[in-house]
């Protein structure tokens, strides 16, 4: 017997219409070391995730940008060589990565805050320069980083960005523990759980002015080391028990302190390979601000930095 609606069942997506229906990994290409760093970061990245990475180059001609001996068709030649380059290199890394490319002709900051508002997150790379567009100035990244509205990963050009040590920690800074930002907690454990890592909040609980004297607590020693201590950790647990009860896989670990908190955020790198920090979408857009912690963090981690955007 056909069960009513059984003549005509739903049909089933096929592959590649679930691909197209995903939020890609989008990275910016300027052709610096630092952005191709950041493409491979990018490709891995959206291997773990089962998401498609996209390539995006920004170019905006204006004349006077080129030298005498330069024509606008040469240096289109090397913009397009750039994403080729990209592409053939990833490509061979990952032969199993749904991989697009695209050229732009606009300013950079344009650019990626556009890609942005359709991807699952932005990869670019830090303090990149290039001959053609200068794509990744400390301008450039810090509008995209202030109004983007994807999470923004910045990474370097060095070790820690290139090769992932299995057992890296994923670290992210947790200051409102009334209000856990749900963006920034999704992100972090979704990014443990794609490596297999685990997760290390750290919170840094700031004592009121009269627990000090010219630097020393002047409270009793079992109130800072056990009472407080104890407090936190109901508090944090706590905060974190919705997402320890979706991603049961990751183990999570707590580091709770007493001091600067970009400080003890920074310590908690030395075993990681990504590090998670927050940046509120209420702030002003006047000067671009993306908040102290966040901007002492990008400015000194070794660790690729997600910026996650939450209200």
């Amino acid at each position: 017997m056909n069960l009513p609606g059984a003549e005509h069942p739903l049909p089933t997506p096929s592959h590649a219409e679930v691909r197209v229906m995903l939020r890609p990994v989008v990275v910016g290409l300027d052709g610096s070391p630092e952005s191709f760093t950041a493409a491979n970061w990018a490709a891995r990245e959206a291997q773990r995730r089962g998401l498609p990475l996209h390539l995006v180059h920004a170019w905006l001609w204006q004349a006077g940008d080129l030298p005498a001996a330069d024509s606008e068709d040469t240096v289109r030649h090397w913009a397009r060589r750039i994403l080729r380059d990209a592409e053939k290199e990833l490509s061979g890394r990952h032969p199993d990565l749904p991989l697009t490319t695209e050229q732009m002709p606009t300013t950079a900051v344009t650019a990626l805050l556009e890609r942005a508002e359709s991807a699952e997150m932005l990869v670019v790379g830090s303090r990149g320069l290039s001959a053609l567009t200068g794509f990744l100035l400390g301008s450039v990244g810090q509008q995209v980083l202030a109004r983007a509205t994807c999470p923004v990963v910045m990474v370097r050009a060095n070790e820690q960005s290139a090769a992932e040590r299995p057992g890296d920690e994923v670290v992210v800074a947790l200051q409102n523990l009334t209000e856990a930002p749900g963006p920034l907690l999704d992100f972090a454990f979704a990014a443990a759980c794609a490596r297999g890592a685990t997760l290390r909040v750290v919170h840094v609980r700031k004592l009121p002015p009269s627990d000090y004297g010219y630097g020393l607590a002047t409270g009793p020693v079992g109130y800072l080391n056990g009472d407080l201590e104890a407090q936190v950790n109901r508090e944090l647990e706590k905060a974190l028990e919705p997402w320890r009860e979706k991603y049961r896989r990751v183990t999570v670990e707590r580091t709770i302190d007493l001091a600067f908190v970009a400080g003890a955020v920074l310590r908690a790198t030395a075993q990681a390979g990504l590090l998670v920090v927050g940046r509120r979408t209420h702030r002003p857009a006047l000067g671009a601000h993306i908040g102290p912690v966040t901007h002492a963090v990008l400015h000194h981690s070794p660790v690729p930095v997600a910026v996650v955007p939450h209200g």
